[in-house]
């Protein structure tokens, strides 16, 4: 195990995110620590000279705390826990096992990766959400119209035609609004 400069960059990223991290390795405590200290991971949140299939056990640890755990690996030995964890990120740079188990297999074999990804899928839910907000307001609001509910009080009626037109154009905001997905960065 050795540190990559860019991991203390990416932990940091992750730090930022709001998320914990953790160090679970096989290697000893001292190395480990070591490894930690550089990237800027606190003792506490060191698990070594844990064997493999202690590793899904201490996934599963952490689970019973209620966290919801990510796991990131390469190697042959971290695929149980890849497979415990909610999520399991195989670098695709690792052990062919390793990619198998994981959920998300990640081209490189750096950790920016996994703040990245977090990143995208972030971005994804948001985008969904603002997508789901924008149907329901269509559907709230122009369908009742279309359907009359304004005639009695005001005289309104919505045209048909005016209507398919609302509702193609709220499917072109629906695509137009993930199709921004693409200039993620």
């Amino acid at each position: 195990m050795w540190a990559k400069s860019e991991s203390a960059e990416a932990i940091c990223l992750l730090r930022t995110m709001g998320l914990d991290v953790w160090l679970l390795t096989g290697d000893s405590r001292l190395t480990a620590e070591s490894v930690a200290r550089q990237v800027g991971i606190t003792a506490d949140r060191v698990i070594a000279e844990v064997l493999p299939d202690r590793k899904a056990h201490e996934i599963r640890a952490l689970q019973a705390e209620g966290k919801v755990v990510a796991m990131a690996g390469d190697g042959i030995n971290d695929a149980p826990a890849l497979a415990q964890a909610d999520v399991g990120i195989a670098m695709g740079t690792g052990a062919d096992i390793a990619v198998e188990s994981g959920d998300l297999v990640l081209m490189g074999g750096e950790l920016r990766g996994v703040a990245d990804a977090i990143s995208l899928s972030r971005a994804t839910l948001r985008n969904i959400r603002q997508n789901l907000f924008w149907a329901f307001a269509y559907n709230v609001v122009l369908i009742p119209v279309a359907a009359g509910v304004l005639y009695p009080s005001f005289r309104l009626l919505l045209n048909p035609v005016y209507a398919a037109a609302a509702m193609g154009l709220s499917s072109v905001t629906v695509v137009a609004n993930a199709l921004r997905l693409r200039r993620f960065r």
